[in-house]
Parts: C-alpha cells; structure tokens; sequence
C-alpha cells in the first residue's frame, strides 16, 4: 500500500488530487472542533464523556464523528445524515417502480437525480437529526448548569434557530465536500470523511493504552494484568485487520460457458467466464443496521436518566446493554437477517438466470431458466451465511474483549475496524487504476 502511494505521488496529476483530498480532510477536522454558538462546553463534555453514553445512539454517532458528536461541533452530524438517505434511496428503488425505473434505465441524467434526491433527502435528515440533538441539550444539565445558554423568550428562540442551522449546514457542507473529493480528489468522497472521523479517534485509543500500562507499573499486584492485555489488544486489532484484508478480496465464481454463434463468415462466443460472487456482499451495512436498532433500548435508559423502572425494566434495559447475553444474541441474530436482506436486494437470482439465456450463457450441469435461478440462490444463500458468520465474529469480539477485561473505554469496534479497512483497500486500488491507466500504452507506442 505504502508503495502504490510512493509511486503515485511521483505522478504530478496523481499528487495534485492527492494534496486535494488532504485538504479536504484538514478543513473536515477543523469543522469538527468549531463549537457551535451559544452552549457550554464544560457541562457538555461533563454528560457526553459519562459511561452512561456508551452503548447508546449517542455514542454510535460519537464513534462515527470522530468525537464532534460529544463536542457540539458544525461537524456533530457527520455523514450518517447522508448515509441514512443512501440507505433510505437504496431500498425505495426497489419498492418504488418509478425510482428502479430511473436508475436502470435513465443513465447518467437519471443517476443525477437520484443523486440530487439522495442530497436532498440528506439535508432533511440532518435537520431532523439536528433538532433532535437541540432538543435532548436543551433540556439537559451537568449538575446544575445547563448546557444551553437561552431558553426562554426571544433570546431562546434566536438560539434554537442558529443551533439547528448550523447543525444543517455542517451536514450540507460534509455532503459539499465529499463531492469535491469525487471529482478532484481520491477515493469516495464521504469514505474518506468517515474514515478520517474515525481515524482521528486512534490518539486517544493510544492514550488510554499508555494509561493501562502506566496503570500496571505504578501497582504490579493490582493492575499487573494490563501488562499482558494490552499487547494482547494489539495482537487482536492487528489480527482483524488481516482477516477483514483477506475476507474483502473473497468470493465464489459461478463458471458461465458462452455458446458458439457463427454470423456470416464469423464465429461468435465460445468462450468461459464466470460470475464473481463476494463473501462480504453487503460490506458493514448489516453491522451497522444491527448497531443502530440494538442501541434504541440504551438511548432510551440514557434519555429517561437514572430513573427506578421496576425490577422488569430494569432486567429489560440490562439485558439491552452492550454487556448483556440478550444483546450479543440478537446482535448476532440481526446481523444474519440484514446480511440476507442486503443480498436480496443487490442480487435478483431470476434476473440473473434470464440475462444468461439472452446471452446465450449456460452453467455448466445446469439448465437453463429456472434450475438456473435456483442454483444461483442456493450459491447466494451459502456466501451470505458465510459473510454474515465472518461479520458477527468481527462485531462480537471486541465486545467479548471490553466486558472480559473490563477495557471497555477504547472505542474501536468491528464497525470502525472494517470501515477503516475497506475504505483504505478501496482506495489504494483508485489509485492502482489510475496509475495503470496513465502507463498504459497505445498500440502505435
């Protein structure tokens, strides 16, 4: 990787999109510490850095912000308002003919617009999710100092407004960017955003490591322990990183064989290919479905606060927390669900069986038309259990990992893990590409 880096920086219009896009992440950083008017900070940080966050919605989003969530920056949306509206499009086109009709069939322009929906639906959330967020500081306190400034009257009034503009804005502005890098830079734009959120957390990872460590050399007898679990963390992060490299380039080929087609004095097909089917077809997205539901429970124990439920509600919201049996089950269970549901709607086994009759396809010791389709499902059905299996293993051992040794403070799950990874290999194959295209040479050369 480091090496496909080099030599693309020895290309100067390479190195320009390069420096382009590390502009935009620098602006993106700077965005995510510009606190937004008008709130206190102290109290904030003081409810945000509590452990009761942890495991909620709230921490989810802090995770994904790189830590502009807790802060109350422009940036605090990050890009989850526009990843939501993708998702949100992704399975609209499939329910609506209409919008499955623009994509398929209107090319480029009709690409624009579901692109110009999908920012338009971004921009809605992250007012929504805005004023959502204006509302829960609005009425919260660290102590006895209140986190907004005004409440009450005009003045209050003035401030909500500004509050939740700038929220919009940041989420318009994130959205603006991460176009930029599009078209003048490398990568995927709102990847990269979210992998350099996530990435700035890494320092404080380190620091809470080099805490353990100090922990463990101050009292021996207590913490001794620390000595062996944090190079056993590292031994682990490394570890998944080099299963996810491997599972992303997995996949099963379906072998095609092309029948001979003789057109005037020329012969047409004949020839074997295949279908290339990945393990990880749905990638994070059913980790991060799974996540999302599995923190409602939480957040809605941290919003009530401290209140006694019952001996029923409490044994509920316990069971829902990050450490409970009830959580790691359905976590599993969720993940499977989602992996399949993500593969239905990529992959259409009919479709696929009839795109192989019109061109004159065949399996090999398969019929065609519905053996065909039935065999393509039964492929998808054995890749996606795979896949799934893989991601609730990535998911659940950082979990297991917290709650056995109690590090429960680095927060570095199998989400981010596989996030940073993928956007990493993604990228440095972008630049793989351009670079082959800019040696290639012509025939005349």
């Amino acid at each position: 990787m480091f090496k496909t880096i080099k030599n693309a920086w020895g290309i100067p219009d390479l190195r320009k999109k390069i420096i382009f896009t590390l502009v935009i992440i620098v602006i993106f950083r700077f965005g995510s510490v510009i606190p937004v008017p008008f709130l206190d900070s102290t109290a904030l940080n003081g409810i945000m850095n509590s452990s009761a966050v942890s495991g909620t919605a709230l921490g989810y989003l802090d995770m994904l912000s790189g830590g502009a969530f807790s802060n109350a920056t422009l940036f605090a949306m990050s890009v989850t308002p526009y990843i939501n509206a993708q998702i949100i499009m992704q399975l609209l086109a499939v329910a609506i003919p209409a919008l499955e009709r623009m994509v398929k069939d209107g090319g480029e322009e009709g690409r624009k617009k579901m692109s110009a929906i999908t920012r338009y639906v971004g921009v809605a959330l992250g007012l929504v999710q805005g004023l959502a967020y204006y509302f829960y500081l609005r009425n919260s306190s660290y102590g006895s100092t209140p986190i907004v400034k005004f409440t009450t009257g005009s003045a209050g009034i003035f401030t909500a407004f500004v509050i939740v503009l700038v929220f919009t804005a940041g989420t318009a502005l994130i959205m603006w960017m991460g176009e930029q890098i599009n078209q003048f830079g490398i990568g995927n734009g709102i990847s990269i955003l979210l992998f350099a959120g996530i990435v700035s957390r890494i320092p404080s990872i380190i620091g809470h490591l080099a805490n353990y460590v100090q922990m463990a050399w101050k009292d021996g007898s207590a913490n001794g322990k620390y000595f062996f679990l944090v190079p056993l963390w590292v031994i682990l992060f490394l570890a998944l990183i080099w299963v996810i490299v491997f599972m992303n380039d997995a996949e099963r080929r379906i072998p095609v064989q092309y029948a001979k087609r003789v057109v005037g004095r020329k012969q047409y097909g004949g020839q074997a290919s295949h279908i290339p089917i990945k393990v990880g077809i749905g990638g994070v997205m059913p980790i991060i479905f799974a996540s999302s539901i599995l923190s409602i429970p939480t957040t809605i124990r941290f919003f009530i606060g401290n209140k006694d439920m019952g001996s029923f509600g409490n044994a509920f919201f316990t069971a829902f927390s990050n450490t409970g049996w009830v959580y790691c089950v359905l976590y599993v269970l969720l993940i499977l669900a989602f992996a399949y549901f993500y593969t239905a709607i990529q992959y259409n086994p009919v479709e696929m069986a009839n795109n192989l009759r019109q061109s004159n396809g065949t399996i090999p010791g398969i019929r065609p038309g519905k053996p065909t389709s039935d065999f393509i499902g039964k492929v998808l059905s054995k890749i996606t259990l795979i896949g799934a299996v893989f991601l609730a293993c990535i998911a659940l051992l950082p979990i297991v990992f917290a709650n056995a040794t109690g590090m429960s403070n680095l927060s570095m799950g199998g989400t981010s893990i596989i996030i940073l990874v993928g956007v990493a290999l993604e990228t440095v194959k972008q630049l793989e590409s351009q670079m082959m295209m800019r040696h290639y040479k012509g025939f005349l050369d």
